[in-house]
């Protein structure tokens, strides 16, 4: 299942809809549409960090012309919002009980909790 990709910048949770690379070889930093695939040497931008990007004294930023656009929702994504919505609107189910933590020995806790005497 593909999933909608978010903004590189820290913080940032929007949508990306551009990806940014470097060619350090010319000093450029190119801002353009969204790569198919996420790439480990690039960065994905939203709309409003891929407009304000800066760069470095003596670099150059080369931009995509016009707008950018957000990716359109694969049917993948729209199946799975659907199954998520589905499970739910299911009614609920008992919790799982919840297993008593461990000591680092392997033996369950040494302390108890005891009745209170009157």
């Amino acid at each position: 299942m593909r999933s909608v990709r978010k903004c590189s910048r820290t913080g940032c949770l929007e949508p990306a809809v551009a990806t940014l690379t470097y060619a350090y070889s010319d000093s450029t930093a190119v801002v353009g549409p969204l790569a198919t695939a996420s790439e480990p040497h690039s960065y994905d931008l939203c709309e409003a960090h891929a407009l304000r990007l800066t760069v470095p004294k003596g670099w150059e930023v080369v931009r995509h012309e016009g707008a950018f656009a957000a990716p359109d929702p694969s049917a993948d994504e729209l199946t799975a919002l659907a199954e998520a919505v589905r499970e739910a609107g299911r009614p609920g189910k008992p919790a799982p009980p919840v297993p008593e933590p461990e000591s680092p020995s392997g033996r369950r806790g040494h302390l108890r909790v005891l009745p209170g005497r009157a």
